[in-house]
């Protein structure tokens, strides 16, 4: 006869549990590494992104056409190295041009008492500092004052012109926080119905998103359907590329979703720092990472006349795309598991009975 659990003694009842208990924290320790490998990849990913900006081959023009100006811009050059890529541009208005084509970062117009340097603060304003700092010590020896003249100034109500960046931060987290959530069900609802819920859900944070940015804190002050729709464009790329992933990752869909979406993303998008201020490598992902399509199309829509948007957006449509393909693969793959699992029954006809047995 077995003798129950709650009849035994405290130190039996103790030991009777002990192995239930050591199993449990065995498996709790094992996930626990999940929080350090957060920690160890937001620390290696951010501080490898911002912990000592530079330019790194940041392009910068000196105005004029006259050997003076040639000898100005190459001396610029080798005392800065290789972070800065010096030319000269013939006249002032071309220069302002460059500027909002997103061809310069800073343009240098030299006059004996007047100097002075054009930027564009809503591209970086990380990166207009730091063309300001280049050229205000040549100004400093000279003993004259510089004039900085914005070309692009962001909003009235976003002065640093980070807001985008933080609505970036929005989207992402509420888009891949949307995959988890619909983790528990992958066996309740079919992998179209949660596309379905997917969509709903992208199309509700981005409007809650453009709600904020626009009306509510004024960092998009025009052209807000069209940030709207490049927000519901940068969410679904988000959502679907999760979608796909949770069906083949599992448990390790929340840290490989934390990588994509805010380890590389948001440190190459450019938000608070330009490429042109960031490594290799993080100048590299920016060409063609998700974060930095949103960041950067935003921006050309709503600051440079929509210079280089289409290929911000080919960035994003690129990314949806390679989402709706995973995810289709993820279905597929759903659909076998379950044949594979359905049980099988034997039939044996049975006269007396009719029935499968």
């Amino acid at each position: 006869m077995t003798t129950p659990t709650a009849a035994l003694p405290k130190a039996a009842r103790m030991h009777h549990a002990s192995p239930s208990r050591r199993s449990t924290v065995i498996r709790m320790a094992v996930q626990m590494i999940g929080p350090v490998l957060v920690c160890l990849g937001l620390g290696v990913s951010y501080l490898s992104a911002f912990h000592h900006p530079q330019p790194n081959d940041m392009k910068v023009a000196v105005v004029g056409s006259s050997p003076k100006t040639k000898v100005l811009a190459q001396t610029i050059k080798d005392k800065a190295g290789d972070g800065l890529d010096v030319i000269t541009v013939p006249t002032r208005q071309q220069a302002r041009q460059h500027l909002m084509d997103r061809d310069l970062a800073g343009a240098y117009v030299p006059t004996p008492s007047h100097p002075e340097l054009l930027v564009a603060r809503a591209g970086s304003n990380s990166t207009a500092n730091t063309a300001q700092t280049v050229f205000r010590m040549v100004t400093d020896k000279q003993g004259v004052p510089l004039k900085v003249t914005d070309v692009a100034p962001p909003a009235p109500e976003d002065p640093n012109g980070g807001g985008l960046f933080f609505l970036l931060i929005t989207l992402s987290v509420a888009s891949y926080v949307s995959v988890l959530m619909l983790a528990p069900v992958e066996h309740v609802l079919s992998m179209r119905a949660r596309a379905a819920l997917g969509l709903g859900a992208c199309l509700a944070i981005s409007a809650v998103g453009i709600l904020l940015a626009g009306p509510v804190f004024n960092i998009v002050d025009h052209s807000h359907a069209a940030i709207w729709a490049v927000s519901l464009l940068y969410c679904l790329g988000v959502f679907a590329v999760g979608l796909g992933l949770q069906t083949f990752l599992k448990q390790l869909t929340p840290l490989v979703l934390m990588g994509l979406f805010v380890m590389l993303n948001l440190t190459s998008a450019g938000g608070l720092m330009g490429p042109e201020m960031q490594n290799d490598f993080y100048g590299a992902l920016h060409s063609f990472w998700n974060g930095a399509g949103f960041v950067e199309g935003a921006r050309s829509i709503l600051y440079f006349d929509h210079a280089g948007l289409g290929s911000h957006l080919l960035a994003l449509w690129l990314w949806l795309a390679a989402g709706v393909v995973l995810t289709l693969l993820a279905a597929r793959t759903e659909k076998r598991r379950a044949i594979f699992l359905t049980p099988t029954c034997e039939c044996v006809h049975d006269h007396e009975q009719g029935a499968c047995r």
